[in-house]
């Protein structure tokens, strides 16, 4: 056998083993799927933001698009998504107005608290019953909106729940402990000390009343 010959045959043979191996992928539902991403890294910023709060929501979100053809029917497109959240609620402590007393006392008088904020949301969210229209089709930006006005509605859902009120609490109740564990004295706005003076009263209630429980119970 000569050498044109062997070569013909072990072409043959290497282009059957190939088509036999894209057989088998086929039947075992292999594919040849590739993934790339490209991660890019705009800023660092440093910045001083506590978390005093978290809330868990579900949201059901309807959409739905209303489009005229030809001026006369209408052509509608409508999604349902359920969007499920962890709220987390806090404060931006580089919005904070402090001063210390002139005199060398151990006072440190808070003159300007910010108000707690939403510092992130992390969404988990499912589409149903997505129903386009005849004309009328979803589009990369239709998704965009739903997602970005869905996060929206869950932001000022919790800002109406008590997550806000609850980590005003906290986070005065956390000052007021720590300045007094280093010995200073806290002062708070009026309206804040209010607040702050009415937990702190709370919290001696709670404490007083658990102190009376007979043992074990």
């Amino acid at each position: 056998m000569d050498f044109f010959t062997t070569a013909l045959l072990l072409l043959v043979g290497a282009g059957g083993g190939v088509a036999f191996a894209n057989v088998l992928r086929k039947r075992s539902g292999q594919t040849d799927a590739r993934r790339e991403s490209t991660l890019l890294l705009e800023r660092i910023e440093k910045v001083f933001k506590v978390v005093m709060a978290e809330g868990y929501f579900s949201e059901i979100y309807n959409y739905q698009d209303q489009k005229k053809i030809l001026y006369v029917l209408n052509d509608p497109k409508k999604a349902m998504i359920i969007a499920k959240s962890k709220v987390l609620v806090g404060f931006d402590f580089a919005k904070v107005r402090f001063r210390t007393d002139e005199n060398g006392a151990k006072i440190l008088a808070i003159e300007s608290f910010p108000e707690p904020e939403v510092l992130s949301i992390d969404t988990d969210y499912k589409f149903y019953d997505i129903q386009a229209g005849y004309l009328n089709h979803f589009h990369s930006e239709d998704y965009t909106k739903i997602l970005d006005d869905a996060k929206q509605a869950m932001n000022e859902r919790a800002l109406q729940s008590d997550l806000p009120k609850i980590a005003n609490n906290q986070i005065q109740y956390m000052m007021y402990q720590l300045a007094g564990s280093m010995g200073w004295q806290l002062q708070l706005p009026d309206a804040e000390q209010r607040q702050l003076d009415a937990l702190k009263a709370q919290t001696e209630r709670e404490l007083d009343s658990t102190k009376r429980l007979p043992p074990g119970q």
